[in-house]
């Protein structure tokens, strides 16, 4: 029970110890109540906790003393819009934040914020178009200063009064559909082209492709050139091995487990992504106890943790630089509202571990 002081004084609580006027158990402190304690007016207490010039030396140690009593903290982000700037915030909305790639991803943002006295908010659209779309509301309604996602959804054209408007938006690993804006990608065919080629070189004509969700970009990419680079070597009907829809590491082993399976499997297997590349991995080992299995190839797409303890062989590329681009180009686009929109292809390699150099049935690789 809390019994109300005289108006000005302390209230006291039931346990008989007093409180501060205007402090609030299980409220955060306001500035009104900074001002009430400190005996000044609420434009005042304003000024000294914003910094402003021109207060008497008395009145502002009045005012921090009472801010430092009550426990107050100053909204950074409010006093900034208030005059006329833009929020130190930049929202990033990623696909999956259990997938470590997206976690290197805001670590390149992070750090290139860091450098410009710039925050990062990190949330996960799981991808989900809606629930993409939902959070980036959200996070422009908190009027962040800028905004980095990871899309999902095939629309975009809603953030067209955003950027219209000057907000730095900026795309990565994924064009944007609908609107023209800023983008970080990854040279998600040169990629998948080296390590197709990287298997025919060991004598594998049948490939199979093991992919994610056939919506994203990022698989149609690879799907594409997979597809183009096999046909291009002569071999036929390269389609008959691909598998797409495997969004975690369960569904990427039900579906290397049904391939290996079929009359004339696979004698070599690409994934398309780092989550499936653990499924594929699993389910080799399942393929290895059984009757007359023969070794089968593997290259991943993405590099994991334990790849190079594994011996896999990967098509990798630097994440955390691919997010530092990502915030860099936000952060110029704040600067210079006018330049055209931007495209950055962040460079793949094949890293040879050994998986990808398994030679296929009957040739000397």
């Amino acid at each position: 029970m809390v019994l109300q002081g005289e108006p000005g004084t302390a209230a006291t609580t039931s346990r008989g110890e007093r409180r501060a006027p205007g402090a609030r158990g299980g409220r955060r402190p306001t500035l009104a109540a900074v001002a009430e304690l400190a005996g000044v007016s609420l434009k005042t207490a304003s000024r000294v906790l914003n910094d402003e010039p021109n207060v008497a030396a008395p009145t502002r140690e009045k005012v921090q003393e009472a801010a430092q009593r009550l426990g107050f903290r100053r909204n950074a982000v409010a006093a900034d819009l208030a005059r006329g700037g833009s929020s130190r915030l930049v929202g990033f909305v990623t696909g999956d934040l259990a997938n470590p790639f997206y976690s290197a991803l805001a670590s390149g943002i992070e750090r290139e914020l860091r450098h410009h006295g710039l925050q990062l908010i990190t949330t996960s659209s799981d991808e989900d178009p809606e629930r993409e779309r939902s959070l980036t509301e959200a996070l422009v309604e908190r009027r962040v200063g800028a905004l980095v996602v990871t899309p999902t959804a095939t629309d975009h054209s809603s953030l067209q009064h955003e950027l219209d408007g000057g907000l730095p938006v900026v795309f990565v690993d994924r064009p944007a559909q609908g609107v023209e804006a800023d983008t970080v990608v990854i040279d998600n065919r040169g990629g998948m082209r080296d390590a197709v080629t990287h298997l025919l070189a060991h004598g594998h004509r049948r490939i199979a492709l093991v992919g994610d969700e056939s919506r994203l970009w990022t698989f149609q990419e690879r799907r594409d050139e997979f597809v183009a680079t096999l046909r291009g070597a002569g071999v036929e009907s390269p389609h008959d091995y691909v598998r797409d829809g495997a969004h975690d590491a369960d569904l990427a082993r039900a579906f290397v487990t049904e391939l290996l399976a079929l009359p004339e499997p696979p004698t070599a297997l690409l994934t398309a992504n780092n989550k499936i590349t653990v499924g594929a991995l699993q389910a080799l080992r399942d393929h290895a106890g059984g009757p007359g299995a023969g070794p089968v190839a593997l290259v991943g797409f993405d590099d994991f943790a334990l790849a190079d303890l594994l011996d896999v062989t990967v098509v990798g590329y630097d994440v955390v630089e691919m997010g530092r681009k990502a915030a860099a180009l936000a952060v110029s686009r704040s600067e210079n509202p006018d330049l055209p929109p931007r495209l950055v292809v962040v460079p793949t390699r094949l890293v040879v571990r050994g998986t990808g150099e398994v030679a296929a049935p009957g040739t000397d690789g």
